[in-house]
């Protein structure tokens, strides 16, 4: 998934005043701008208190746009996503009555004032960003913006999920601390700078949050893929490659019971990377498939494995179905602070590999 951050300050930067109102902070030509910059996701994502806030609709304004998905068979308007602690959600909100589009609440309880009008994911896990983007990730949605709260995105931020980030100052507008709301807190590199311009007196800069080379990761995640090609099909477990790249550029292969009736794909590319000696701290694991959580064959699985041994990144095409055991790889490997990318461009060949358990 790719996540986009988008906010837009005052001058001193502050997301909103401390009325009830809503404050307009872009510009028109600002405004239009992030309504195109809508049209380029899967999914929108605010939190409770922005609704209860703002009480925003967040739908595609472009009618060009909104047919357009009708033509490829989608719902006219982007997912619409929202988490809460609280529980605080009433159905008269804008969220839920205006539009054309899936809407989901993430919560730690069940909301039965919102049935029928969103789907309610009830949290088994600590309701962090890691565990929104784990469970958005697996409904199909592949890229996310998020455009608040305060809370929200200094949440997205320091959990470093985040992609990008879409800065969009006022210089003009100031409020201080009297009249000010919340308050966004960003604090970039010179690095991380991609691209400045000025949208009708809005002062908008981009940034790039990861350094990761897409084209070099599909190439190698491609390599996994072809790895799983050169496992026997089984009825009792997946066809799956895995990739090694150590930090100094060395490169490890392995495919599902290459050389043990018991070792999935990650180990074995893991046993040959340690049998050469090789450093995996902060290397990057390309698996063809998520990582797994639990084995009963072996002492730990592939994700409690890579936390041992220290990588910084796991990149895979496909999450594990829920065929022989829930899997929480992936969310497991974020909240140990691994650094979690997934290509479902890659994944018809995923599919194809275990067509046999498909069957």
């Amino acid at each position: 998934m790719r996540i986009t951050l988008s906010a837009a300050t005052t001058a001193d930067g502050y997301l909103d005043d401390n009325t009830p109102k809503r404050l307009m902070i872009s510009t028109p030509e600002d405004w239009e701008s992030v309504c195109h910059l809508r049209t380029r996701c899967d999914a929108i994502l605010v939190g409770a208190e922005t609704l209860r806030k703002d009480n925003p609709a967040l739908l595609l304004r472009d009618e060009k746009v909104r047919e357009q998905r009708r033509k490829e068979g989608l719902r006219p308007d982007i997912t619409k996503v929202t988490l809460t602690a609280s529980g605080n959600l009433h159905p008269s909100m804008r969220f839920f009555t205006e539009g054309d589009a899936e809407r989901i609440v993430f919560s730690p309880r069940p909301l039965p004032e919102l049935e029928g009008v969103a789907t309610v994911v009830v949290a088994d896990a600590p309701l962090t960003p890691r565990y929104v983007v784990t469970e958005l990730e697996k409904r199909g949605v592949g890229h996310l913006l998020v455009e608040g709260g305060a809370q929200i995105l200094h949440s997205f931020l320091e959990s470093g999920v985040a992609d990008e980030l879409r800065l969009a100052v006022n210089p003009q507008m100031t409020l201080g601390e009297e009249q000010g709301g919340a308050h966004f807190v960003f604090r970039p590199t010179e690095e991380m700078m991609v691209e400045r311009e000025n949208l009708g007196g809005m002062e908008v800069a981009h940034y790039a949050l990861t350094p990761y080379d897409e084209a070099e990761e599909l190439h190698y995640l491609q390599m996994a893929v072809d790895e799983s090609r050169h496992c026997v099909p089984s009825r009792t477990s997946y066809c799956v490659g895995a990739v090694i790249r150590t930090a100094d550029g060395r490169i490890f292969k392995g495919y599902t019971h290459e050389t043990s009736t018991t070792h999935h794909a990650e180990q074995e590319a893991l046993e040959k990377a340690l049998a050469e000696g090789a450093d995996l701290r902060d290397a990057t694991m390309y698996s063809s498939m998520e990582p797994c959580s639990k084995r009963s064959s072996e002492p730990e699985s592939c994700s409690e494995l890579m936390i041992r041994y220290g990588f910084r990144r796991a990149v895979f095409a496909f999450y594990e179905p829920d065929c022989f055991v829930c899997c929480h790889g992936a969310l497991n490997l974020r909240e140990a602070g691994v650094s979690v990318k997934v290509y479902p461009q890659l994944a018809e060949g995923v599919r194809e590999v275990n067509a046999h358990l498909w069957k």
